[in-house]
């Protein structure tokens, strides 16, 4: 939001996994009441992806507390707040999601389904730093 109020005449567009987006989507209504027309893409993996691929690649698959499938209808929620909300469950959906969603004029969630075991690179593995980046499975 903070860059929809800087640049207010720009596209602004946040990437987020299912699970960040279930800690912060209730600034919808922020959104909403102030009229920024922020489009939020939600890559729903059904986990907390970034614990499970850490937990997938360094500890044998051990999942712990990462399985978020009990979630609500992101379309709904944002319909519920006043807000668009649209879904793409197949590669085949993305672009008319995305053209719809990006051409909608006012807040807009597009609830992106994925692999459930869809992994992220780059990424730094836990307790390291930047040079021990993992750019590839």
């Amino acid at each position: 939001m903070g860059a929809q109020l800087a640049l207010p005449d720009q596209l602004v567009v946040a990437v987020v996994g299912d699970g960040g987006f279930q800690m912060t989507n209730q600034e919808l209504a922020t959104a909403v009441q102030y009229d920024l027309p922020v489009k939020i893409l939600v890559m729903n993996n059904g986990y907390l992806g970034m614990v499970r691929q850490w937990q997938e690649m360094f500890y044998d698959r051990t999942y712990s507390e990462v399985d978020i499938s009990v979630a609500p209808d992101f379309v709904k929620l944002a319909q519920a707040y006043g807000a668009a909300g649209f879904r793409a469950e197949r590669p085949a959906e993305l672009h008319d999601v995305l053209e719809a969603a990006l051409k909608h004029k006012g807040v807009a969630v597009m609830d992106i389904v994925v692999s459930k075991e869809e992994n992220v690179f780059p990424m730094v593995p836990a307790g390291a730093d930047a040079r021990d980046m993992i750019t590839h499975a």
